[in-house]
């Protein structure tokens, strides 16, 4: 959900969107769209102190399977929680508010032995997994079931109103989750997040089934499971390389390196997001200012920093002349080259592009996207490997590609 959270990388079995995309998009059949919000929402129990978890422990051990979704506050603080989570257990709704002082070891308990219906489940794992180590026994991803299907918009709210004529409310999407009291709207809000949960897994699994893609969705979501338990990233030393840093040489440098880190300690200070202290951009910007020769002077006249620019001037004025007067050459060393890693000779750049011509053609007799079966890094790989098939792609994205005619070169 929040790029900046996500590894780069962990997509490897997942696949992606690409925009050279040859499969032509399918879509829901067309309903008139009935508002949802502001009319009468289902109702929920909210459970928000300690002693009221009782009643959700107790749905939990009747069912085997659960709804879930969650809220957290990463555009509001530096460090995300999880603020906010709702089930659906059965035909009750439990709304739990994740920052009370509740002991929620029972619910991780009994919640790991349930299947889970969820959407666009990677963020929720990964946020669930850095809150309490909580991994999941299986799942239905609704987003990986329509992106199977080969649906023209994936996300929960596009595929309610395509499906089911049923059009949410925006309004609370990027409400900050962790101010309390929750208002009704947020709380409404919530609860339909999850409602129609079960009624969209019936129909996406009607027409998986009908096109024998069950088994690719269960692939699928155990990747989604195994990738989400990764967390999100650790911070690394080279954090600080952003947009147009590779074209910097001297002086740009040690002010960039500076004022990123004087953002990212301004932001925990005043607990709000770094894109918050000030954007890439800007930090871009000033670094290529000081690279061509400006004066610091003359730098800190163009620069503003919004509202909490009076309080952050003091502090960035500093951390520039910081990076005025360190030597480029004493930064931390952009990481080399995998040593394992070696470019692509010319035999097997040809050998990845008809591999690619075999994928793109097989995804377009199927209708699905051709990064679903196997995108380019992946591709570069086969074609280094062609044997390693079965261990770079699921057992049905290596199925599709396996008797086509680059795989089998003599």
């Amino acid at each position: 959900m929040i790029s900046r959270f996500i590894p780069a990388g962990v997509r490897r079995l997942l696949g992606g969107k690409s925009a050279s995309a040859s499969a032509a998009k399918t879509k829901a059949p067309a309903h008139p769209p009935a508002i949802v919000a502001p009319g009468p929402a289902p109702a929920y129990q909210l459970i928000d102190r300690p002693g009221q978890l009782e009643p959700l422990l107790k749905a939990l051990d009747r069912v085997d399977e659960v709804c879930l979704d969650t809220e957290a506050d990463n555009m509001f603080h530096f460090r995300t929680r999880v603020c906010l989570l709702q089930f659906l257990v059965g035909k009750e709704i439990f709304l739990v508010d994740a920052l009370a002082p509740i002991k929620f070891e029972p619910l991780w308990e009994r919640l790991a032995k349930k299947h889970l219906v969820m959407h666009g489940s990677d963020f929720d794992i990964r946020l669930l997994h850095d809150f309490c180590r909580f991994r999941p026994k299986s799942i239905f991803d609704t987003m990986l079931a329509a992106q199977l299907l080969n649906r023209s918009r994936v996300g929960l709210a596009a595929l309610l109103e395509d499906n089911f004529g049923v059009k949410l409310s925006k309004d609370s999407q990027k409400a900050n989750w962790s101010r309390r009291p929750l208002t009704q709207k947020m709380l409404d809000y919530a609860a339909l997040d999850v409602w129609y949960l079960p009624a969209l897994r019936d129909l996406l699994t009607k027409e998986l089934a009908q096109l024998k893609r069950l088994d690719w969705l269960d692939q699928q979501c155990r990747a989604q499971i195994e990738s989400g338990l990764e967390g999100f990233a650790a911070p690394d030393e080279n954090d600080w390389r952003i947009g147009r840093s590779e074209r910097l040489r001297g002086r740009g440098l040690s002010v960039l390196h500076a004022l990123w880190y004087w953002r990212q300690q301004t932001a925990e200070r005043i607990d709000v997001p770094p894109f918050k202290v000030c954007s890439n951009d800007l930090l871009t910007k000033i670094a290529y200012a000081a690279e061509e020769g400006e004066a610091e002077a003359a730098i800190l006249a163009q620069i503003n920093l919004g509202k909490r620019h009076d309080r952050l001037l003091p502090s960035l004025t500093a951390a520039l002349h910081a990076g005025f007067e360190r030597d480029p050459a004493s930064l931390p060393r952009r990481r080399g080259r995998d040593p394992n890693h070696v470019s692509l000779t010319q035999a097997e750049i040809e050998h990845l592009e008809r591999i690619k011509t075999d994928r793109d053609r097989v995804a377009k007799a199927i209708g699905i996207e051709p990064t679903l079966i196997a995108n380019r890094a992946q591709l570069a790989q086969i074609a280094r490997a062609p044997r390693k098939l079965d261990t770079l792609l699921l057992p049905w994205q290596a199925d599709l590609l396996r008797k086509e005619p680059s795989l089998n070169e003599k």
